[in-house]
């Protein structure tokens, strides 16, 4: 704990940091719902308390994301390792699909597709050791290809899309499939490029156990035979995300997530574009910190680093345990970097306030003074 007595600044990637002014109104709705003499975790997801809540965290989901009404929203389980497999399922029809592969969530995704259908590799940043996105006029998309799959977001390796791409114009009839687990909400979302969104809520929406499915109608009722029916898209629509129990307690949080988003301003800005503002200049102050310090390092290619999670290293990289201790006496939490990747990684989502990433650079740069 930092000697203020305030709470840790937690950069874990997930499940990360919620809103606090979220996790107190859930404590006092801990025992009692609005009067109804049970918790959320408590009542039948068939009785009307519950059905009051999806229907609310619904609304707001498409408020918040300017969902077209021509998307279904589906609240369902299994993550984004589990939509890895869902997908092809529903989407693939067990023929073709393309993967671009921009670091290490697209490189489980193809890997898991590979189970369902003929998974192309369509482009890959492998070569550059997934520090860039490949141009998209290099992508080798396939004529009959049934979907495109592209992480829009890569939380491992700190890449993030900072424009959907335009499939009709590179010359690609699929529907584009994203994985925006580590960025939904963060930023608008254009529609018109878009045929299914999935992302897991614990990173910038709620806790783990939810994922958030957004597919246009012309895509359900495509399903493999094998695809179990709880993981069918059609199914789950028809059922208004009910056909089997939901993670209730998750979609109360996220809901309750889905408000408090759409509670914020800056300056004349709202909801999602509010936080994109935010967002922008939490990040710059982190990177315009880094790359102004010969002490550490970021790899990525300036045109696509992530808002939302910022791998870093130290030059010595034997002072890493000593930053980290560093870090957390000031009240800094899990920003050692993936085991995959090694270094740093400090993730900024929507919860995480502009003091946070100040607290952040602060140490950072004291501790560079002590070390240099």
């Amino acid at each position: 704990m930092p000697a203020t007595g305030k709470r840790p600044y937690n950069f874990s990637a997930g499940p990360a940091a919620m809103p606090e002014a979220v996790l107190r109104r859930a404590a006092d709705e801990m025992l009692d719902w609005h009067g109804s003499g049970m918790g959320v975790m408590e009542m039948s997801h068939r009785g009307k308390e519950f059905g009051i809540i999806l229907a609310q965290a619904e609304s707001d989901l498409r408020a918040l994301l300017a969902i077209p009404e021509h998307f279904h929203v589906l609240f369902m389980q299994g993550g984004g390792l589990g939509e890895n497999a869902i997908v092809p399922l529903n989407l693939s029809r067990g023929t073709q699909a393309d993967f671009v592969i921009t670091g290490s969530w697209s490189i489980k995704s193809h890997k898991e597709a590979q189970r369902y259908c003929d998974a192309r590799i369509a482009a890959s940043n492998a070569g550059d050791g997934h520090t860039a996105l490949p141009d998209a006029a290099s992508w080798r998309l396939g004529a009959d290809a049934s979907y495109v799959h592209v992480c829009t977001n890569e939380t491992i390796n700190g890449i993030e899309f900072q424009e959907l791409p335009d499939l009709p114009a590179l010359g690609s009839k699929a529907p584009l499939a994203i994985d925006f687990s580590s960025h939904v909400a963060s930023r608008p979302v254009d529609w018109t490029r878009v045929g299914l969104a999935f992302g897991g809520a614990q990173k910038n929406l709620g806790p783990a156990g939810l994922t958030i499915v957004v597919v246009r109608d012309d895509l359900l009722g495509h399903a493999l035979k094998i695809c179990p029916s709880a993981f069918n898209y059609r199914t789950v629509a028809d059922n208004q995300s009910m056909y089997n129990t939901p993670p209730t307690w998750g979609i109360y949080m996220a809901g309750l997530t889905f408000q408090w988003l759409r509670e914020q301003t800056e300056g004349a800005l709202t909801g999602v574009e509010a936080m994109e503002q935010r967002n922008i200049a939490k990040a710059k102050l982190l990177y315009d910190f880094i790359d102004g310090s010969s002490f550490y390092l970021n790899k990525v290619s300036p045109d696509c680093r992530s808002r939302m999670n910022v791998p870093f290293f130290l030059a010595d990289e034997s002072r890493n345990e000593a930053f980290l201790a560093k870090a957390r006496e000031a009240g800094l939490l899990q920003l050692k970097g993936h085991k995959s990747v090694g270094g740093m990684r400090a993730s900024i989502y929507n919860a995480m306030p502009l003091s946070g990433v100040q607290a952040l650079v602060d140490c950072m740069r004291e501790f560079e003074q002590s070390h240099a």
